[in-house]
Protein backbone atom coordinates (compact mmCIF):
# COMPACT_ATOMS: atom_id res chain seq x y z
CA UNK A 1 0.00 0.00 0.00
CA UNK A 2 1.05 3.58 -0.64
CA UNK A 3 0.36 7.02 0.83
CA UNK A 4 -0.28 9.71 -1.78
CA UNK A 5 -0.86 13.44 -1.40
CA UNK A 6 -2.41 16.28 -3.33
CA UNK A 7 -3.83 19.72 -2.58
CA UNK A 8 -5.37 22.79 -4.20
CA UNK A 9 -7.74 20.84 -6.44
CA UNK A 10 -9.91 23.96 -6.89
CA UNK A 11 -12.82 22.09 -8.43
CA UNK A 12 -14.74 25.31 -9.01
CA UNK A 13 -12.85 25.22 -12.31
CA UNK A 14 -14.34 22.78 -14.84
CA UNK A 15 -10.91 21.52 -15.94
CA UNK A 16 -9.98 20.60 -12.38
CA UNK A 17 -13.36 19.05 -11.69
CA UNK A 18 -12.99 16.79 -14.73
CA UNK A 19 -9.49 15.84 -13.60
CA UNK A 20 -10.81 14.72 -10.21
CA UNK A 21 -13.61 12.76 -11.88
CA UNK A 22 -11.08 10.99 -14.12
CA UNK A 23 -8.74 9.87 -11.33
CA UNK A 24 -8.60 6.05 -11.25
CA UNK A 25 -9.07 3.91 -8.15
CA UNK A 26 -6.26 3.12 -5.71
CA UNK A 27 -8.19 0.65 -3.54
CA UNK A 28 -5.29 -0.27 -1.23
CA UNK A 29 -3.85 3.22 -0.82
CA UNK A 30 -4.41 6.31 1.32
CA UNK A 31 -4.66 9.88 0.02
CA UNK A 32 -3.93 13.16 1.81
CA UNK A 33 -5.93 16.16 0.52
CA UNK A 34 -4.08 19.15 1.94
CA UNK A 35 -6.69 21.86 1.52
CA UNK A 36 -8.35 24.09 -1.05
CA UNK A 37 -10.71 21.63 -2.67
CA UNK A 38 -12.66 24.75 -3.65
CA UNK A 39 -14.55 27.65 -2.19
CA UNK A 40 -17.77 26.08 -0.92
CA UNK A 41 -18.94 23.05 1.09
CA UNK A 42 -20.42 21.75 -2.19
CA UNK A 43 -16.92 21.69 -3.71
CA UNK A 44 -15.59 19.71 -0.75
CA UNK A 45 -18.57 17.36 -0.91
CA UNK A 46 -17.91 16.72 -4.62
CA UNK A 47 -14.26 15.82 -3.97
CA UNK A 48 -15.06 13.55 -1.03
CA UNK A 49 -17.92 11.66 -2.63
CA UNK A 50 -15.86 11.23 -5.82
CA UNK A 51 -12.62 10.08 -4.23
CA UNK A 52 -13.71 8.31 -1.05
CA UNK A 53 -14.77 5.13 -2.92
CA UNK A 54 -11.44 5.08 -4.80
CA UNK A 55 -9.06 4.97 -1.81
CA UNK A 56 -8.83 2.90 1.34
CA UNK A 57 -8.65 6.12 3.39
CA UNK A 58 -8.80 9.86 2.77
CA UNK A 59 -7.18 12.44 5.06
CA UNK A 60 -8.20 16.12 4.80
CA UNK A 61 -7.05 19.40 6.22
CA UNK A 62 -8.61 22.76 5.32
CA UNK A 63 -7.13 25.41 3.09
CA UNK A 64 -7.91 29.09 3.19
CA UNK A 65 -10.31 28.82 0.24
CA UNK A 66 -12.24 26.03 1.98
CA UNK A 67 -12.77 28.41 4.90
CA UNK A 68 -14.14 31.32 2.89
CA UNK A 69 -17.64 32.47 3.74
CA UNK A 70 -19.76 35.33 2.38
CA UNK A 71 -19.85 38.44 4.54
CA UNK A 72 -23.63 38.21 4.46
CA UNK A 73 -23.56 35.14 6.71
CA UNK A 74 -24.05 35.83 10.42
CA UNK A 75 -20.94 35.54 12.60
CA UNK A 76 -22.13 32.29 14.18
CA UNK A 77 -21.97 30.61 10.76
CA UNK A 78 -18.48 31.84 9.85
CA UNK A 79 -14.98 31.14 11.13
CA UNK A 80 -14.84 28.27 13.61
CA UNK A 81 -18.47 27.31 13.02
CA UNK A 82 -17.87 26.99 9.28
CA UNK A 83 -14.75 24.90 9.86
CA UNK A 84 -16.71 22.61 12.16
CA UNK A 85 -19.35 22.15 9.45
CA UNK A 86 -16.63 21.05 7.03
CA UNK A 87 -15.27 18.60 9.60
CA UNK A 88 -18.73 17.06 10.00
CA UNK A 89 -19.01 16.72 6.23
CA UNK A 90 -15.68 14.88 6.14
CA UNK A 91 -16.69 12.59 8.98
CA UNK A 92 -19.88 11.72 7.09
CA UNK A 93 -17.63 10.12 4.47
CA UNK A 94 -15.24 8.55 6.99
CA UNK A 95 -12.52 11.03 6.07
CA UNK A 96 -9.92 11.80 8.74
CA UNK A 97 -9.56 15.46 9.80
CA UNK A 98 -7.44 17.51 12.22
CA UNK A 99 -10.13 16.91 14.84
CA UNK A 100 -9.82 13.09 14.77
CA UNK A 101 -7.33 10.85 16.58
CA UNK A 102 -4.16 10.52 14.53
CA UNK A 103 -4.27 7.31 12.51
CA UNK A 104 -1.50 4.76 12.62
CA UNK A 105 -0.12 4.04 9.16
CA UNK A 106 -0.83 0.36 8.45
CA UNK A 107 1.87 -0.04 5.80
CA UNK A 108 5.36 -1.44 6.07
CA UNK A 109 8.18 0.23 7.97
CA UNK A 110 8.50 1.86 11.39
CA UNK A 111 5.52 2.96 13.45
CA UNK A 112 4.09 6.07 11.84
CA UNK A 113 1.18 8.39 12.56
CA UNK A 114 -0.65 10.41 9.91
CA UNK A 115 -1.15 13.91 11.34
CA UNK A 116 -3.51 16.30 9.53
CA UNK A 117 -3.19 19.77 11.05
CA UNK A 118 -5.00 23.09 10.75
CA UNK A 119 -2.70 25.96 11.72
CA UNK A 120 -3.64 29.06 9.67
CA UNK A 121 -1.32 32.08 9.30
CA UNK A 122 -0.47 35.11 11.42
CA UNK A 123 1.35 37.50 9.05
CA UNK A 124 4.73 36.57 10.59
CA UNK A 125 6.27 35.51 7.25
CA UNK A 126 7.57 39.05 6.74
CA UNK A 127 10.93 40.85 7.05
CA UNK A 128 12.06 41.72 10.58
CA UNK A 129 11.89 45.41 9.61
CA UNK A 130 8.12 45.19 8.96
CA UNK A 131 5.83 45.21 11.99
CA UNK A 132 2.59 43.26 12.22
CA UNK A 133 0.68 46.54 11.99
CA UNK A 134 2.51 47.42 8.78
CA UNK A 135 2.31 43.97 7.16
CA UNK A 136 -0.87 44.29 5.08
CA UNK A 137 0.14 47.74 3.81
CA UNK A 138 3.65 46.41 3.06
CA UNK A 139 2.07 43.77 0.82
CA UNK A 140 -0.33 46.30 -0.71
CA UNK A 141 2.60 48.54 -1.65
CA UNK A 142 3.62 45.83 -4.13
CA UNK A 143 0.06 45.44 -5.45
CA UNK A 144 -0.73 42.32 -3.41
CA UNK A 145 -3.75 41.71 -1.21
CA UNK A 146 -5.25 38.36 -0.28
CA UNK A 147 -8.97 37.69 -0.56
CA UNK A 148 -8.60 36.13 2.90
CA UNK A 149 -8.84 39.66 4.28
CA UNK A 150 -12.45 39.78 3.12
CA UNK A 151 -13.58 36.14 3.12
CA UNK A 152 -11.69 34.23 5.84
CA UNK A 153 -13.54 35.21 9.00
CA UNK A 154 -11.96 34.27 12.37
CA UNK A 155 -15.15 34.35 14.48
CA UNK A 156 -15.42 34.00 17.42
CA UNK A 157 -11.73 34.96 17.62
CA UNK A 158 -11.13 38.70 17.23
CA UNK A 159 -8.39 38.18 14.62
CA UNK A 160 -6.93 35.50 12.36
CA UNK A 161 -3.70 35.85 14.35
CA UNK A 162 -5.44 34.73 17.54
CA UNK A 163 -7.19 31.83 15.82
CA UNK A 164 -3.81 30.76 14.43
CA UNK A 165 -2.17 30.96 17.86
CA UNK A 166 -4.91 28.83 19.39
CA UNK A 167 -4.59 26.20 16.65
CA UNK A 168 -0.81 26.07 17.00
CA UNK A 169 -0.95 25.70 20.79
CA UNK A 170 -3.56 22.92 20.64
CA UNK A 171 -1.64 21.02 17.95
CA UNK A 172 1.70 21.37 19.77
CA UNK A 173 0.14 19.79 22.86
CA UNK A 174 -1.15 16.85 20.82
CA UNK A 175 2.21 16.32 19.11
CA UNK A 176 4.11 16.51 22.41
CA UNK A 177 1.88 13.78 23.84
CA UNK A 178 2.79 11.28 21.10
CA UNK A 179 5.38 8.57 21.83
CA UNK A 180 8.86 9.67 20.79
CA UNK A 181 9.46 6.55 18.70
CA UNK A 182 6.52 7.27 16.37
CA UNK A 183 7.47 8.93 13.09
CA UNK A 184 5.04 11.59 11.90
CA UNK A 185 3.66 12.40 8.48
CA UNK A 186 2.28 15.91 8.95
CA UNK A 187 -0.17 17.49 6.51
CA UNK A 188 -1.02 21.18 6.66
CA UNK A 189 -2.27 23.50 3.95
CA UNK A 190 0.36 26.13 4.69
CA UNK A 191 4.13 25.49 4.76
CA UNK A 192 5.62 25.09 8.23
CA UNK A 193 8.65 27.28 7.47
CA UNK A 194 9.07 30.79 6.11
CA UNK A 195 11.92 29.77 3.81
CA UNK A 196 9.48 27.50 1.97
CA UNK A 197 7.01 30.33 1.34
CA UNK A 198 8.97 31.89 -1.51
CA UNK A 199 6.78 33.14 -4.35
CA UNK A 200 8.98 34.76 -7.01
CA UNK A 201 6.18 36.62 -8.80
CA UNK A 202 4.37 37.86 -5.65
CA UNK A 203 6.95 37.67 -2.84
CA UNK A 204 4.97 39.78 -0.37
CA UNK A 205 2.06 37.35 -0.49
CA UNK A 206 4.17 35.39 2.03
CA UNK A 207 2.37 37.05 4.96
CA UNK A 208 -0.70 34.92 4.15
CA UNK A 209 1.32 31.69 3.96
CA UNK A 210 1.92 30.41 7.50
CA UNK A 211 3.40 31.15 10.90
CA UNK A 212 6.94 31.26 12.25
CA UNK A 213 5.65 29.43 15.34
CA UNK A 214 6.11 26.15 13.43
CA UNK A 215 9.60 26.93 12.07
CA UNK A 216 11.39 24.33 14.21
CA UNK A 217 8.67 21.69 14.47
CA UNK A 218 10.62 19.29 12.26
CA UNK A 219 13.39 19.36 14.88
CA UNK A 220 11.19 19.38 17.98
CA UNK A 221 8.99 16.51 16.83
CA UNK A 222 9.74 13.29 14.95
CA UNK A 223 8.45 14.55 11.60
CA UNK A 224 9.54 12.35 8.73
CA UNK A 225 7.65 14.26 6.05
CA UNK A 226 5.61 17.47 5.97
CA UNK A 227 3.03 17.79 3.20
CA UNK A 228 1.63 21.18 2.25
CA UNK A 229 0.11 23.14 -0.63
CA UNK A 230 -1.15 26.73 -0.95
CA UNK A 231 1.78 28.04 -3.00
CA UNK A 232 0.82 26.35 -6.30
CA UNK A 233 4.55 25.71 -6.73
CA UNK A 234 5.18 21.96 -6.59
CA UNK A 235 8.49 21.06 -4.96
CA UNK A 236 10.25 18.59 -2.71
CA UNK A 237 13.02 19.60 -0.32
CA UNK A 238 14.89 17.98 2.57
CA UNK A 239 15.76 20.14 5.59
CA UNK A 240 17.53 18.62 8.60
CA UNK A 241 16.53 15.16 7.37
CA UNK A 242 12.81 16.00 7.02
CA UNK A 243 11.09 15.97 3.63
CA UNK A 244 8.91 18.97 2.80
CA UNK A 245 6.58 18.30 -0.15
CA UNK A 246 4.45 20.97 -1.82
CA UNK A 247 1.81 18.88 -3.59
CA UNK A 248 -0.66 21.33 -5.15
CA UNK A 249 -2.43 20.90 -8.47
CA UNK A 250 -3.38 24.58 -8.76
CA UNK A 251 -5.50 26.56 -11.16
CA UNK A 252 -5.98 25.19 -14.71
CA UNK A 253 -3.19 27.34 -16.18
CA UNK A 254 -0.77 25.99 -13.55
CA UNK A 255 -0.80 22.35 -14.61
CA UNK A 256 -0.38 20.54 -17.90
CA UNK A 257 -3.81 19.46 -19.02
CA UNK A 258 -2.38 16.94 -21.46
CA UNK A 259 -1.61 15.00 -18.28
CA UNK A 260 -4.00 13.61 -15.66
CA UNK A 261 -4.39 14.26 -11.96
CA UNK A 262 -2.75 10.88 -11.39
CA UNK A 263 0.47 12.34 -12.81
CA UNK A 264 0.40 15.01 -10.11
CA UNK A 265 -0.20 12.81 -7.06
CA UNK A 266 2.90 12.82 -4.83
CA UNK A 267 3.93 9.53 -3.30
CA UNK A 268 4.81 10.11 0.36
CA UNK A 269 5.20 6.49 1.56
Amino acid sequence: MKLWATSDLHVGYDENRRAVQALPSYPDDWLIIAGDTGETPAHLDFVLRTLQPRFAQLIWTPGNHDLWTPRTLPADQRGVAHYERLVKLCQKYGVLTPEDPYARWPGDGPTRAIVPTFLLFDYSFRPASVSREQAIQWAADSGVRSADEDLLAPDPYPTRDEWCAARVAATEARLAALPKDVKLIVANHFPLRQDLAVLPRIPRFSIWCGTTKTHDWHRRFTIEAAVYGHLHLRSSRVIDGTRFDEVSLGYPKQWNQSKALADYLRRIL
